[in-house]
């Protein structure tokens, strides 16, 4: 059987993030999401290899913070 269809509420806190952040992961680092009506809809198998995938990471993640 397929993996129901969550919903962004549901995808966040799946992931542990604010709503916000899975809008932006989906406009600006191509999170697998499906447009229904106005609504984002989510697997959560595709969204966890995604993630497994690093693809949710940025590139001023791991880097070491300027304390000065």
């Amino acid at each position: 059987m397929s993996d129901p269809w969550l919903s962004a509420d549901d995808i966040a806190a799946h992931l542990g993030v604010t709503k916000d952040t899975v809008y932006a992961w989906i406009a600006e680092k191509g999170m697998p999401a499906h447009k229904v009506g106005r609504l984002w809809k989510f697997q959560a198998s595709e969204v966890d290899d995604w993630v497994r995938a690093g693809s949710a990471t940025s590139s001023a993640e791991g880097a070491t913070p300027n304390l000065a």
